[in-house]
């Protein structure tokens, strides 16, 4: 592979990858599998990294709310996550947000129906003993 231009030159040119390889080989090497990364790994996976985002977030900006404003908020990614079929995997990443006071109120409901379900439970069996 021919060098690669990493960072900026003195002329203040887009470099070719912007997030930090010390930071990404440090997420690599925190996989037990991986033993030592080569350099032009590194590469590779900060710039399909980079474009991996880029994809994520023109795919969000372009189906999400924040298009007449030209914002793109954590709603669209959450959005994305869900409704696209290729980002679902990260539906658990990125929850779609919920006030607190509805999340007790889901909570209470699913106790409610687990105590339900737990007392026609009981009842059967103690029919069942009677008979």
């Amino acid at each position: 592979m021919a060098d690669v231009v990493v960072g900026k030159d003195k002329c203040a040119e887009q470099r070719l990858i912007s997030l930090p390889l010390s930071r990404i080989r440090v997420i690599m090497k925190s996989s037990p599998e991986v033993s030592s990364i080569n350099q032009e790994a590194l590469v590779l996976t900060a710039k399909a990294t980079e474009l991996f985002v880029q994809c994520l977030a023109t795919y969000s900006y372009r189906h999400g709310s924040g298009k007449e404003k030209k914002v793109l908020t954590y709603s669209d990614l959450a959005n994305t996550a869900q409704e696209s079929e290729t980002f679902q995997f990260l539906a658990d990443i990125l929850p779609k947000k919920i006030l607190a006071s509805k999340y007790l109120k889901m909570l209470k409901e699913e106790k409610r129906e687990e105590d339900e379900e737990n007392d026609n439970d009981n009842e059967s069996d103690h029919d069942e003993a009677e008979s």
